[in-house]
């Protein structure tokens, strides 16, 4: 998952690792090489179900039969029932809408599929999550925020700037059916203390959804007690679709730069946003792209500390409204604004960015106290 994973879990309540399934930047025909590990159907108990061809279904009675380390798609069940939580008759908790962008009546995932995350760094694996989702009805990514600041976590920069995500979403068109999914977020303080039964039961209650998609290490409840196998058992048993994902493995395998080493506790070669992370601080930017799925897109707010000389525009590294890569010189990037720009290169020092347009005069047709963001992409 994301750092300090381990000790979240141990120590504190809905601690998350979605690690999702594959696929680049190239055309979406992976799916069939990256199958669902567990699926649960709607329907009646007991009722008989169909194996699809490209979905892996356990029951829930394979999956009570389960036993730890069987085989590399066994995953041990965990039951909510006595781990402490808090009541869904306080009246407090339920009268606390779970969704914190959207409106009263929480109807902005009716009915849909929704990819349960963190979705940091909005990687190939997060993308695969959607992927699967759209394939069962209308995508949604229900994001867990403000976990840093619940489990004390230093602050760190976003990988993709806020103002930027929908932008991102936008590009995942092709890989869900050409439906761009739409990203709502839970305040994490608001559900930490839920039981996976409790959770569960809010999802089908509040937000009435038609299912879910988790990645096959996804943990959930309180001091993280559920497990991807009791997420299938307990939508089965609220009547949702449950669909568990394998990991995206990082294939690049780039031990050199020290982004593929043992990140955490959690890791286990899967492309995460703390490979991205980690990639980032080693300045190694084909790499970022290859777990990205697209080049890293750094944002910048202009402001009247910008200096504009020519075809050099210099910023201070506080105009940063995510993480950038390590200091050094970067060649063939890309200028952003409100459209293309143009080919410039970019150098990243302590306290300043310098970008240095290869055509001067295009700062002159688009000047830059016109401006109040700007996008570096890097090649």
């Amino acid at each position: 998952m994301e750092r300090g994973a381990a000790t979240a879990a141990a120590a504190f309540g809905f601690a998350l690792r979605s690690s999702p399934a594959p696929s680049h930047s190239r055309a979406p025909s992976s799916a069939s090489q990256w199958r669902p590990l567990l699926r649960s159907r709607r329907g009646p108990p007991g009722a008989p179900r169909p194996l699809p061809p490209t979905v892996r279904l356990l029951s829930q009675n394979r999956l009570q039969g389960m036993k730890k380390g069987q085989s590399r798609n066994a995953l041990k069940t965990f039951c909510s029932s006595g781990h402490p939580g808090v009541s869904l008759n306080n009246e407090d908790l339920v009268n606390d809408k779970l969704l914190i962008d959207c409106g009263e009546d929480q109807d902005c995932v009716l009915g849909g599929i929704v990819a349960l995350g963190k979705f940091d760094a909005l990687h190939i694996g997060h993308r695969e999550l959607a992927m699967h989702a759209s394939k069962a009805g209308t995508p949604f990514l229900l994001s867990f925020v403000g976990m840093a600041e619940v489990l004390g976590w230093t602050y760190r920069p976003p990988i993709v700037a806020q103002c930027d995500r929908k932008r991102v979403l936008s590009t995942w068109a092709p890989y869900c059916r050409n439906v761009v999914p739409l990203e709502y977020q839970v305040e994490f303080s608001k559900v930490r203390n839920l039981t996976p039964r409790q959770f569960v039961e809010r999802l089908s209650k509040d937000l009435r959804i038609k299912g879910v998609v988790a990645g096959e290490n996804y943990r959930f409840g309180y001091k993280a007690s559920g497990d991807a196998a009791e997420l299938v058992k307990l939508c089965e048993e609220f009547g949702l679709s449950a669909f568990i994902v394998r990991s995206v493995m990082d294939t690049a395998k780039r031990s050199h730069n020290g982004a593929a080493d043992t990140i955490n506790s959690s890791d286990k070669g899967q492309v995460s946003s703390s490979r991205v992370r980690h990639a980032l601080a080693m300045g190694d930017m084909e790499y970022v792209s290859e777990l990205l799925g697209r080049k890293h897109r750094l944002v910048l707010k202009v402001n009247e500390s910008c200096l504009h000389e020519r075809e050099t525009i210099t910023l201070p590294n506080s105009c940063t409204l995510n993480m950038p890569p390590a200091e050094g010189l970067y060649e063939n990037c890309d200028l952003i604004s409100r459209g293309y720009l143009g080919p410039c290169r970019v150098t990243i020092n302590s306290d300043t960015i310098i970008i240095e347009m290869k055509d001067a005069d295009i700062l002159s047709t688009n000047p830059i106290q016109d401006i109040q963001q700007l996008g570096i992409e890097f090649g």
